[in-house]
Order: C-alpha cells, then structure tokens, then sequence
C-alpha cells in the first residue's frame, strides 16, 4: 500500500502557485508553509497569533520566498471572508486553501468533558473548516479551479477512548471532505485529507486545564514518533500536485484504516484492550 487513495480526476492548472494555510504560525502549519515556499510557491499564513505568524513570513523572506501575513480567528466567520478578499487583491487567483487550524482537548473519558470543551473543539476543528471551505470556494468555482486541504487526523478513523471530542471532531472533517470531494469534482476543484498520528509539534500547548501529567504525557509521546511535521508537510505538497484525497503519512494509519472497514469485529477487539485507566 502506497499511502494514498487517488482520483482519476485531474484538475486543470491552479490558480498560480499560491497557498493559503490557517494555523501557519506553529507546528504542521509552519512546515507547511515553508514546504511550499521551498517549490516556488507564493503563501498566505494566516494565524491567530500575530507574532508568530508574522515570524514565519519573516523566516520564508530571508530564503528568498514570498509570503504575507494576515490575522485570522477560523472561529470568526468575517476573518476568513477578508482572509480571501486579501488573497484575491494580493493575487488576483488562489490555488490551494489549507485548513490546518485546530487544538486538542484534555484527555478523559466522555460524562466527564465539559460541553464547553465539546464546544471549543468542534467550533475550532469543525466548524473552522467548515467555515473556510464557504469563504473560499465561491472563489474557486468563479476561476474554475484550485484546491482544498484539510487537516483531521487518525483520530478520526481510530476512535481512541479518552479523546471522544477530538476523534468526534476530525471524525467529521474526514466525513466533510469526501462530501466535498465528490459535490467538487465536477467544477474542477481537487479536495484532499490529510490523516496523521502523532508527531513532533506543539499541539498540546492547545489543552484547557489538562490534568496533572497528561501535557507531558502527550509531548513525550510526540517526540517518540519517527515522522516530523517536515515530513508530513513534503507529502501535502505531493499529494496537491497529484489531486491525491486520502494522504495518511504514518504506515501503520493504513493498517487500522483497512482493519477497521474489513474486519470491524477484530478492530474492536483491538480496540478493547486499549489502556483507559
């Protein structure tokens, strides 16, 4: 197995090689970009955290790339419409749309999650994309072309107990982008989703009050994994140049993805053994 489940489907050219990724300050987000940067392409990041944001175009320029920095909440409706009024001034045409934003929640199990911490994934890691695909893709059917990416995760296939609300979360991303694979074929937009497990980056930052040890739990479990955000971000690009939708870095992630559709009863016992405690 490859890694990959492509479409025959071939997009025309892209609206010029210009990236826009939402959550680019940190983590995949800046490697992302960096990763475009490095095959000539012209990026947008944008992110909530204006310094760090600021830092990544800052670190594309000295390499001798292009790159600008826009201020963006996926959580605001308004920020993501003015995000792409900046692209198309900046531009004129995008190519590619990254919905790379999202956080992750404390661990425990599902009675004991706050409906807050329920509402502060969904409305992040679901609805952020969900928001960003309506802000930009009248904008791809006008120039009949471009390309969406959006961010879930293993998570969303393999339902690890403890994390209800993130696998719910990216769960549904996966759901939303086959939709949207198939509703956009036909306008000549490419759609692709990217599930990784863990690796190095600084997403548990994003947990609200985790429990004593779990950050640290987490973070170690991140820096034991063979594959960087680096990694991960070089195979994005592949997979936009090749219209590929299902891009699962990890080996194993295609193991518990055919495991779970062939033979649900042995994956479920598996999954049973799972430490919860």
């Amino acid at each position: 197995m490859s890694g990959s489940v492509s479409s025959p489907f071939q997009p025309n050219l892209l609206a010029g090689k210009t990236a826009l990724i939402t959550g680019a300050g940190s983590g995949l987000g800046r490697a992302m970009a960096h990763a475009f940067s490095r095959q000539n392409w012209s990026v947008a990041v944008a992110d909530i955290n204006i310094e760090a944001g600021q830092k990544v175009v800052a670190e594309i320029q000295a390499d001798g790339g292009e790159a600008f920095f826009q201020a963006c909440d996926v959580r605001d409706e308004t920020d993501l419409q003015q995000l792409c009024e900046r692209c198309l001034n900046q531009w004129q045409g995008i190519g590619v749309l990254i919905n790379n934003a999202g956080v992750v929640s404390s661990l425990g199990s599902t009675e004991l999650t706050p409906l807050s911490e329920w509402q502060r994934l969904l409305d992040i890691n679901l609805l952020g994309v969900v928001r960003g695909c309506a802000a930009f893709t009248p904008t791809f059917k006008a120039q009949q072309g471009g390309h969406i990416v959006n961010i879930a995760s293993i998570a969303g296939i393999s339902s690890l107990p403890k994390f209800a609300n993130y696998n719910a979360s990216k769960a549904a991303v996966i759901s939303l982008s086959e939709t949207l694979r198939i509703e956009l074929s036909q306008k000549n937009i490419g759609v692709t989703v990217v599930c990784p497990s863990l690796f190095k980056t600084n997403l548990p930052d994003s947990m609200v009050n985790p429990r004593e040890g779990q950050h640290e739990k987490v973070s170690q479990a991140m820096e034991r994994s063979s594959i960087s955000a680096d990694d991960i971000a070089q195979k994005v690009v592949k997979a936009v140049n090749k219209n590929q939708f299902y891009l699962l870095p990890h080996k194993h992630t295609w193991l518990v993805w055919w495991l779970k559709r062939l033979s649900f009863r042995l994956y479920e016992s598996i999954m049973m053994r799972w430490p919860i405690a």
